[in-house]
């Protein structure tokens, strides 16, 4: 199966170690990868976990849950960047994210910053673009996860 954060690699060889705690994130984009994965699979707990320290502390899995309500999270895009290492302690990630709402479509665009704690990457603030919300995107256009189908006969098939 295919990753759910749109990196033509398998889940299992992909975000799936990161979300099931097997392994660790090596760069800023492995761990905002996996925060999509884990919103798209409804775990929660993993997106608390990776929050800073600071933001844990102001957080709940129910808080996340009740904010995600609804939310059918399907496609991620990310704009290219130079990698970020353990030997710089923070780095920013673009990236546009894509979900359903019943039968609208919106997209979340973001400027993710991480910092690294622990020798682990975090999620530490970001900043939204002026673009965020609901969308309008033709049925017969390349569907935004990047499959090569048209829209219509892939993801628009997960709305409510």
């Amino acid at each position: 199966m295919r990753c759910y954060c749109c990196s033509d690699k398998k889940f299992s060889q992909c975000c799936q170690p990161f979300v099931d705690g097997l392994a660790l994130p090596n760069t800023a984009e492995q761990l905002m990868r996996s925060r999509f994965t884990a919103y798209a699979i409804r775990r929660y707990d993993y997106v608390l976990n990776t929050y800073s320290e600071e933001k844990q502390n102001t957080l709940s899995v129910t808080q996340l849950e009740e904010s995600a309500a609804g939310a059918v999270w399907f496609a991620l895009s990310v704009v290219p960047s130079q990698p970020a290492s353990h030997s710089n302690q923070c780095c920013s990630v673009e990236f546009t994210a894509y979900y359903f709402e019943g039968k609208s479509l919106f997209q979340l665009h973001e400027t993710s910053h991480f910092i690294i704690e622990g020798g682990t990457w975090r999620y530490h603030d970001g900043e939204l673009a002026d673009d965020c919300g609901k969308l309008k995107y033709g049925r017969n256009l390349p569907c935004l996860c990047n499959s090569g189908k048209k829209f219509k006969q892939c993801c628009a098939t997960k709305m409510r």
